[in-house]
């Protein structure tokens, strides 16, 4: 059996599969030779990130195929029910990552709190010709404590910034499919365990009453928060989005943060990304970071592992 994991695997995940008879391939193909790599390879498992495009095109012009595996949560760059109904397995790591993408959301939330996304472009420039000037401009931060985060869609990820928001001291109020009450377990290093009942409420309402707001929801056909959405916002907001781009409309974003409504985002996805609009790159009221919310080294080898033993699973076991 070939496994070609084309957007990387973790070296703990590849050693797990060679351990069990397998061959790995971790050559990256490019988009448009993967059909004919795969062929001429006779490839049984396909393993992408975010990267790599399977579409029914190459599912239906690859008959070796048997698996493919996504390492990470959102499947929207496969077409999951279409690879079903030709049998194939279709896998993916909904809660390897939850953790840092989590962790990703409260840098940003830190940092634009604190200005530290501006103050870190500024300083090397003229922090020692103004700054004083410099000291004024970024004094008047505020904390986290306090204050009420709205998490759109509470899912696993959710779930984990939840738990880190209560572990700063924050309110934390969420919205998913149903309105009614989650339980939040937040476990300690010395087995202590404490449950926290979150209030969930409609986005509509979720969006007046948070001083902070993160979405992590797949994609969807339109944005989740629109011109509509900013103008309930309470002034001041601050957005986070590490899920998908185009969950927020940008155009809506960048007048919010022109007239005062938003006071800082942080995005790790774009609307068209890899190529993300100038005007959002060169704002300095948003902090940036280049889609890495699950790109932690503590991540990626659990991705690999989990990858590793649902293909051990599926094709040792169960005979694929």
């Amino acid at each position: 059996m070939k496994i070609l994991a084309n957007d990387g695997i973790s070296k703990s995940g590849i050693k797990a599969l060679e351990n069990a008879g397998f061959e790995v391939i971790s050559t990256k193909v490019a988009q448009e030779q993967l059909k004919n790599f795969i062929n001429e390879k006779k490839i049984n498992v396909l393993l992408v990130r975010s990267a790599t495009q399977v579409r029914k095109e190459l599912i239906d012009s690859c008959p070796s195929l048997k698996v493919i595996g996504r390492g990470g949560v959102g499947m929207d760059n496969i077409d999951v029910s279409y690879a079903r109904s030709k049998d194939l397995k279709v896998i993916n790591t909904p809660s390897a990552s939850s953790e840092s993408v989590a962790e990703l959301v409260f840098a940003h939330l830190f940092g634009g709190v604190r200005y530290l996304h501006d103050s870190n472009r500024n300083m090397p420039l003229s922090g020692d010709s103004h700054f004083k000037d410099l000291k004024k401009n970024y004094s008047a931060g505020t904390e986290l404590r306090g204050k009420t985060l709205g998490i759109i869609g509470i899912g696993r990820i959710g779930n984990e910034v939840a738990k880190l928001a209560l572990g700063v001291g924050m309110k934390v109020i969420a919205s998913d499919d149903k309105v009614g009450e989650l339980d939040i377990t937040l476990k300690f290093y010395n087995d202590q365990v404490v449950t926290v009942p979150i209030k969930t409420e409609p986005v509509a309402d979720l969006i007046k009453h948070s001083d902070f707001i993160t979405i992590h929801v797949p994609a969807q056909a339109k944005p989740v928060l629109g011109k509509k959405e900013f103008e309930q916002m309470k002034h001041g907001v601050g957005i986070i989005n590490t899920s998908r781009g185009g969950l927020i409309n940008e155009e809506a974003l960048l007048d919010g943060l022109e007239h005062g409504k938003v006071a800082f985002a942080g995005l790790d996805v774009y609307e068209n990304e890899p190529s993300p609009s100038i005007k959002i790159l060169m704002n300095e009221r948003i902090s940036l970071t280049p889609h890495i919310g699950a790109a932690t080294l503590e991540a990626q080898d659990r991705i690999g592992m989990e990858l590793a033993e649902q293909i051990i699973a599926i094709l040792k076991n169960e005979k694929v």
